[in-house]
C-alpha cells in the first residue's frame, strides 16, 4: 500500500512539473487596486485552490445542517419509541 501511495504521489509530482513548464508564460492579474503577473499555472492551481475551498465551505454547512436535522429526528425517535412502550404497558381493559 505505501509503494502504491509513493508511486502516485511521484507522478502527480511529475504531472505538476511538466504542467508548469508546458505552461510558464505570465500572465497579468487586475485585482481593482494592484496588478499582478504570474505564471498562468500558477494562476490555474490557484483558481483551482479557491473553487475547492468554496466547495468545501457550501457542503460545510450543508453537512451541518443534515447533522442538525439527523439529531432531531432521532430525538423524536426516542420520544416516540418511549410512547409506544408505554402504551404497551397499558392494560387492555375487555367490556365484553
Amino acid at each position: 500500500m505505501r509503494l502504491l501511495t509513493l508511486l502516485f504521489t511521484l507522478i502527480l509530482l511529475l504531472l505538476g512539473i511538466t504542467f508548469a513548464a508546458l505552461n510558464a508564460e505570465s500572465v497579468t492579474v487586475n485585482f481593482y487596486v494592484a496588478t499582478i503577473s504570474i505564471p498562468i499555472s500558477l494562476m490555474i492551481v490557484i483558481s483551482l485552490g479557491v473553487g475547492m475551498l468554496i466547495g468545501f465551505f457550501l457542503i460545510f454547512f450543508s453537512y451541518l445542517k443534515l447533522k442538525n436535522d439527523n439529531r432531531k429526528l432521532k430525538n423524536r425517535m426516542k420520544v416516540t419509541e418511549k410512547e409506544v412502550e408505554n402504551l404497551r404497558a397499558i392494560p387492555l381493559k375487555n367490556e365484553h
